[in-house]
């Protein structure tokens, strides 16, 4: 749905002046947003994750590692599709608290298209650099939101997500190297007009909730605190957007309705969008690619 028509639309969790913030700024913060029964319910899940992820010695199609992690210390990164892994994510992300808020921003007619918990171990993890999300998963419009849940909150030293302000209105930039490499950050080169008065950081306690437009640049610090800082990542689009490359995190609930109608019309924006590899063929994670880039740009073998 485009953004004029989504304007008319009735708000249910959003006031006007957010939902205004939110187009105008390409992001929204909104300190300690999810109930804590819901957060309760949602770290015991994590927690259940991170027990399975002792048996599992290199990352696979579930757990991204962390340098140091072992049975008797998990260290993760990420759990790609926590909803497939564990019945409370996909009560979560169905839940009004989470579509009722999506449907602010995308129309009333809501789609899932995948989810992230990327839990960011302490003391090292990986820092993520500035790029945007739809190059990697192209629809055809730019309704898709990405809405990330601090389920422990989130302080500077843990790497919070940041964003450059204003972004989603300017150019997509390409997420591929100079070598042809798909490795989900802007060049260097590219960035050249970047100031750090243009750049917000979402802070907040447990809850705190982050609302991103798929065209906003944005990235992460690694987590310096001794603490992990998980963080909840579902994403959706209103329902008449449609995917049109393989998506590189796929799932059963891949294009599931979870509020209002399916659409019989696609919604589509003109402006282009470079499309991904073919992810049939299998997916790296953007940190492997953006390591790989750097031992590359070193002269150094990655073995």
């Amino acid at each position: 749905m485009q953004v004029e028509h989504v304007l008319k639309q009735p708000l249910n969790v959003l006031t006007e002046g957010q939902r205004a913030s939110y187009f105008d700024d390409g992001y929204l913060v909104l300190p300690d947003y999810v109930p804590t029964s819901w957060l309760s319910r949602l770290r015991s899940a994590m927690a259940e994750l991170m027990e399975r992820s002792r048996s599992v010695s290199q990352s696979n199609d579930v757990y991204i590692l962390e340098e140091g992690h072992s049975a008797a210390h998990p260290r993760l990164h990420r759990v790609t599709s926590p909803q497939d892994q564990h019945a409370t994510f996909w009560e979560f992300f169905t839940d009004p608290v989470m579509t009722d808020l999506a449907a602010d921003v995308v129309g009333p007619d809501v789609k899932f298209h995948h989810a992230k918990l990327n839990v960011k171990s302490e003391q090292g993890t990986r820092v993520f650099k500035w790029h945007q999300d739809i190059p990697a998963w192209p629809h055809t419009d730019y309704s898709p939101v990405s809405i990330g849940v601090y389920l422990d909150g989130c302080i500077l030293e843990q790497g919070p997500l940041s964003f450059v302000r204003g972004s989603h209105n300017g150019p997509l930039y390409s997420m591929y190297d100079q070598a042809g490499n798909f490795v989900v950050r802007i060049r260097d080169e590219d960035l050249g007009w970047l100031r750090e008065d243009m750049i917000d950081r979402a802070l907040g306690g447990p809850g705190t909730t982050v609302l991103l437009n798929c065209r906003t640049i944005h990235g992460s610090l690694e987590n310096r605190a001794s603490r992990p800082r998980p963080l909840l990542l579902p994403v959706y689009s209103s329902a008449d957007s449609f995917a049109y490359t393989p998506s590189p995190i796929p799932s059963p609930h891949l294009g599931d309705i979870v509020r209002g109608r399916p659409a019989r019309f696609a919604s589509f924006d003109p402006r282009p969008c470079e499309l991904p590899p073919d992810f049939r063929a299998g997916y790296r994670v953007p940190w492997e690619a953006q390591r790989d880039e750097e031992h590359r740009s070193a002269g150094v073998s990655r073995y």
